[in-house]
C-alpha cells in the first residue's frame, strides 16, 4: 500500500474514504468497503485520514491513538486499499472552507471519482461542513458521495471514544464487537527488571509506542503473536505500575504460558482477550507470587477456545 503525506504524489484517479479512521472499527470498514464495488480498472482505493489528529491540533494535548500509524497501515492494507494519504493537518487545512477543500484537494489533487464518508463526517474552516454539504458541493463535479449510516453494537452507535471507554472500563467483549477484532499493543521487547524470573514467572517487558491508547490498568489473558511462531501463544499480561515493588512509571509484561526462551529486540503482539483483575498491591512477593499463579490458571481456562 502507498503511503504519502504530499498531495503532489498521491496516485490519481482515486475513490476516497474520507475520515479519521482511528481504530479502523466495524463503522470505519463500512466506509472503505463501499468503495470496493464502485473501483474502476485505473482508479485506486484511498483513503485520507489527518495527521496530527485533528482533536490534538485544536486542543494541543497528546491523542493517544487506537491505531498508531503501524497499526492503521496494516489494517488498511488487509480492507484491500491501495492508498492512504495522511493530509497534515495544520491552520491552512483548519481554514479551508469546505467548498475549498472539495475543489482544491479532493477534485484538483486527488482527481476523486467517488468519495465515501460516515453519517457524522464534518470538515472545512470550524467543521462547517457536513456529509449532506458535502453531497451537494461534489455534485457540480459529477463526484457521488456515499453516506454510511450509522453502525451499531446492539443500541449503542459504534465509535472511536465508545471503544476507548469500553477499553478503560475493562470491557473487552464491548470492544471487541466494535472493532471486530481483538484489542491489540505491539512492542518491541525490552531488559526489564527481571523481578518475574526470580518469582518462577519470566516476562518479556514491551516497549509500545508512545502515542498508542492503553487500556484499563490491571491483568489480562491475552494471544500473542510474534515471527518467532507459526501459531499464537498463551499469555498473561500485567499492564501497570507494579505498586507491590513500588513502580513508578506504568509498563506492560507479558508471561507466556507455555513457551520460553529468549525474546529482547523482537517485536510481539498482543491480543487482548480477557481482562482478569485489577492491579493491586500484595503484603508480600509470596502472596504476589501465589495470585500470578491463580492468573496464569483463569488465562488458561479462558484462553482454551481462543488458542
Amino acid at each position: 500500500m502507498w503511503v504519502t503525506s504530499s498531495l503532489e504524489t498521491a496516485l490519481t484517479p482515486a475513490v476516497v474514504a474520507l475520515g479519521n479512521f482511528d481504530g479502523i472499527h466495524q463503522g470505519h470498514c463500512q466506509v472503505i468497503q463501499s468503495l470496493l464495488s464502485v473501483r474502476q480498472d485505473q482508479s485506486y482505493v484511498t483513503v485520507v485520514a489527518f495527521d496530527p489528529h485533528p482533536q490534538a491540533f485544536f486542543s494541543g494535548k497528546h491523542q493517544p491513538l487506537l491505531t498508531p500509524l503501524s497499526e492503521k497501515t496494516t489494517l488498511l492494507e488487509r480492507l484491500g486499499v491501495d492508498q492512504l494519504v495522511l493530509l497534515t493537518f495544520d491552520q491552512a487545512l483548519a481554514s479551508l472552507s469546505p467548498q475549498a477543500f472539495v475543489a482544491d484537494i479532493l477534485v484538483q489533487k486527488l482527481a476523486a471519482q467517488y468519495i465515501s464518508v460516515g453519517f457524522n463526517f464534518c470538515f472545512g474552516y470550524q467543521r462547517a461542513g457536513t456529509a449532506e454539504d458535502l453531497v451537494a458541493i461534489a455534485t457540480p463535479y459529477q463526484v457521488p458521495v456515499s453516506i454510511t449510516a450509522p453502525q451499531t453494537n446492539g443500541s449503542e452507535p459504534i465509535s472511536s471514544s465508545a471503544i476507548r471507554a469500553a477499553l478503560l472500563a475493562g470491557n473487552l467483549d464491548k470492544a471487541q464487537q466494535m472493532l471486530g477484532r481483538p484489542y491489540d499493543l505491539t512492542g518491541t521487547v525490552v531488559y526489564g527488571q527481571q523481578l518475574g524470573r526470580t518469582l518462577g514467572f519470566p516476562t518479556a517487558n514491551l516497549q509500545i509506542p508512545t502515542d498508542k491508547f492503553c487500556p484499563r490498568t490491571g491483568v489480562y489473558s491475552v494471544s500473542v503473536t510474534s515471527d518467532q511462531w507459526s501459531q499464537p501463544q498463551r499469555g498473561v499480561m500485567n499492564w501497570g505500575c507494579r505498586p507491590t515493588v513500588d513502580g513508578q512509571q506504568p509498563s506492560l509484561e507479558v508471561h507466556l504460558l507455555d513457551w520460553s526462551g529468549d525474546l529482547y529486540g523482537h517485536t510481539l503482539t498482543v491480543h487482548l482477550q480477557q481482562f482478569l483483575r485489577s492491579e493491586q498491591k500484595f503484603a508480600s512477593l509470596d502472596d504476589l507470587k501465589t495470585q500470578i499463579q491463580a492468573d496464569c490458571e483463569m488465562a488458561r481456562s479462558s484462553l482454551a477456545a481462543v488458542v
